[in-house]
């Protein structure tokens, strides 16, 4: 697992720590235990102190969500399809068990945070293949090699405005955003600078159109769908996927994918 552990530390890149995106879009991840230097976790009786060190005591499972994670998305990078075989070869030796549930929450943190569908082209084989979601190809070309799908943050973008009548002002988007962690001028470990994906990345692209709203003193701005958008989607499937996303479990995925990142980071 060591070269899957580290093409995982590759995809993270540098950034700034863990935003709360993710755990705002499957609900808040669990509380850190408090540091061992700390006072409160100096109180602790001895056997909650070797609990917490013996990391046979640490639940694998978030864990083994973040190693699929970062296997599927070396694998739509590379647009290979994979294997439910591949995945308990490479991923999940010592869990084969879990991999219903695993390979479940994986597959939703895939589709909301990153905008990819794993696909299932052969049942008898049970065979995958990685696509961006709802047809959307913002992602067909990643050119950097550290570059993290982003069709996620478009499809609730698009469902932004859809929702507000085909155009929505600018403050609405980035009120909406800003209570996922997605802050204009602020970094994003995944979606990188979002005032610059929304407003010109993606109007270059054609899948936003970013404009005055009319007669407002002083002038304020608004985003609708781009042609791009139309051509590659529609708003009923937009909507459709939002009313998906509102009936996931909220502790589901992205946040457990979240929690073994720190985890891992901190050498637990």
């Amino acid at each position: 697992m060591r070269e899957l552990r580290q093409s995982e530390a590759d995809l993270q890149g540098p950034g700034p720590a863990q935003g709360p995106v993710e755990a705002q879009l499957f609900g808040a991840a669990g509380e850190e235990p408090a540091s061992p230097s700390s006072p409160s976790a100096s109180s602790p009786s001895s056997s909650s102190s070797s609990s917490y060190a013996d990391p046979l005591h640490l639940d694998p499972l978030p864990l083994k969500v973040a190693d699929l994670v970062a296997f599927l998305l070396l694998k739509y990078r590379t647009k290979e399809p994979t294997s439910k075989a591949e995945m308990l070869h490479m991923v999940l030796r010592d869990h084969q068990d879990h991999f219903p549930v695993v390979f479940r929450r994986a597959c939703e943190c895939m589709q909301l945070v990153f905008g990819v569908d794993v696909k299932e082209v052969d049942p008898r084989e049970r065979t995958y293949v990685l696509v961006p979601t709802l047809g959307l190809t913002c992602d067909a070309v990643l050119s950097d090699g550290q570059c993290m799908p982003k069709a996620g943050l478009l499809v609730l973008l698009l469902g932004l405005i859809a929702l507000s009548g085909d155009r929505c002002p600018e403050e609405e988007v980035w009120g909406a955003l800003g209570k996922l962690g997605v802050c204009a001028g602020q970094e994003h470990r995944i979606y990188g600078e979002p005032r610059e994906l929304l407003t010109e990345v993606w109007v270059q692209e054609g899948y936003v159109e970013y404009r005055p709203v009319p007669h407002s003193d002083p002038a304020r701005y608004e985003f609708l769908w781009g042609p791009r958008a139309h051509a590659e989607t529609s708003e009923w499937q937009v909507l459709e996927h939002l009313l998906w996303v509102n009936s996931l479990d909220p502790r589901s995925s992205a946040s457990l994918w979240a929690e073994g990142v720190s985890d891992e980071e901190e050498g637990a």
